[in-house]
């Protein structure tokens, strides 16, 4: 048979969950499409099942990841950007065809979010030196304040931004030692889905990102709501849905990121607001004076 005249064997795509490629338990795929409307695959439609199962392995996977330190994170997160090098051409082109982009517009875009991912796994060991420290007091005490993680953060992804607002947003949660529930672009998933795979044959461990595709007002609100996930970036969430979801995450006092205009342009330098947003500080009193023979102060 002649190479012209051979069928493509085309990709399945499915969801990233728990370090595995599980398809939807509902069964159910929608059409993707690309800015002309040209079919492109059948993706998962996640079901709310599906949310509460993410939340379980982002759970499981919490202790490890917050527990392991930050230098260790930091190269982690630099053997994904490695990955996503080696893949930037497959990413150029899934790009291209979901924002409609020129072929080098959707490759310098991938260089930026190669470039993103680089800038927050520096920060993984400096986030503490900078929102952290000791604090004065009055008094024979010291007063030390260190950042911790959240815990489990869902990110409604950008809807527009599919590659480079995607690495935006998650990024910064695993940097600072969080698991993340990503739903993915609903117009666009097909970066998610790919990166899923970049994940999955790096070092980070499975269940740190979990990535959905399908609908975000129909996946946000079971994990708006969830007793088990602690914080929740509205990014990708429009008005409407952003204050439904909000309302509901009030539930079990979740911190809440509301889109901001940093998110408008997610080309200009990203600060380090998205580093802080999923932190929480916690203060130590230590009494001062000179140290016995076990190292007690008295």
């Amino acid at each position: 048979m002649s190479e012209s005249s051979r069928l493509s064997v085309l990709k399945t795509y499915k969801l990233y969950v728990g370090g595995k490629f599980p398809r939807s338990e509902s069964g159910r795929v929608y059409e993707v499409t690309d800015h002309k409307g040209t079919w492109l695959a059948n993706v998962p439609l996640s079901s709310r099942k599906d949310a509460r199962d993410a939340v379980v392995a982002a759970r499981k996977a919490f202790g490890g990841w917050s527990g392991a330190t930050a230098y260790n994170r930091g190269q982690v997160l630099y053997r994904v950007a490695e990955m996503l090098e080696g893949r930037r051409n497959q990413f150029a082109h899934e790009v291209a065809h979901a924002e409609g982009l020129s072929k080098s517009a959707a490759a310098a875009q991938v260089e930026a979010a190669v470039d993103r991912w680089v800038w927050y796994a520096g920060w993984t060991d400096k986030i503490g030196q900078v929102v952290g420290g000791g604090n004065p007091v009055a008094g024979p005490f010291f007063n030390l304040s260190t950042p911790e993680p959240t815990g489990v953060v869902a990110i409604v992804a950008p809807q527009e931004s599919s590659f480079l607002g995607l690495v935006s947003v998650i990024a910064p949660v695993i940097a600072t030692g969080n698991t993340a529930v990503v739903i993915a672009s609903e117009r666009s998933p097909l970066p998610a889905l790919a990166l899923g795979e970049v994940l999955a044959t790096s070092d980070l461990p499975g269940g740190v990102v979990n990535v959905l595709s399908g609908k975000a007002a129909e996946l946000g609100a079971p994990l708006a709501a969830h007793q088990d996930v602690n914080a929740l970036d509205l990014t990708g969430a429009g008005p409407e849905l952003a204050k439904e979801l909000e309302i509901a995450a009030a539930d079990n006092l979740k911190r809440v990121l509301r889109p901001g205009p940093a998110d408008a342009d997610f080309t200009a330098d990203p600060g380090t607001h998205r580093l802080t947003a999923f932190l929480e500080t916690k203060t130590v009193w230590h009494p001062t004076g000179s140290l016995g023979a076990s190292g007690t102060a008295y």
